[in-house]
């Protein structure tokens, strides 16, 4: 009976990997990576764009939907004031989405981790803050949706 009952999982559990979702996680290598250290950013270019506005401050920087043709891949760059901190988000119309913290300095300068994005649309957000963030020390910004 033991040996029936593990012979059935191990089918199982076979049936599993060849099914279409084990495959379609298989063609997103990149998800979650840095797109710098993978060198999918290297042949990457902006797609969209948009200004990271403060309601007190105006405009606080931008935002850029990047995506990397050779890796088909989308993630979020921003540049902004060196001493502030926040959150960066790409997303995808099939539901995954990916957000990168990052804290002061770099030159301002800051992407989050890339999505798998062929064929379908992705966009993304960030915010920042600096300060306490009080007083309005704080900033938010969206890139349209890109399809490909």
């Amino acid at each position: 009976m033991k040996r029936r009952v593990a012979a059935i999982a191990i089918g199982a559990m076979t049936l599993l990997a060849g099914s279409p979702a084990h495959a379609q996680a298989a063609l997103k290598p990149y998800d979650h990576q840095d797109p710098y250290r993978s060198g999918c950013g290297n042949s990457a270019r902006a797609v969209k764009s948009a200004t990271i506005k403060s309601r007190a401050h105006g405009q606080v920087g931008t935002i850029k939907l990047m995506w990397s043709g050779r890796c088909k891949t989308n993630w979020i760059e921003i540049r902004t004031g060196t001493s502030m901190r926040g959150s960066i988000s790409v997303y995808t119309a099939d539901g995954r989405h990916d957000t990168f913290r990052f804290k002061a300095g770099n030159g301002g300068r800051h992407w989050g981790d890339m999505l798998w994005a062929n064929n379908m649309c992705a966009w993304g957000s960030a915010s920042v803050q600096w300060g306490g963030g009080n007083g309005g020390q704080n900033g938010s910004g969206t890139t349209g949706k890109a399809c490909r």
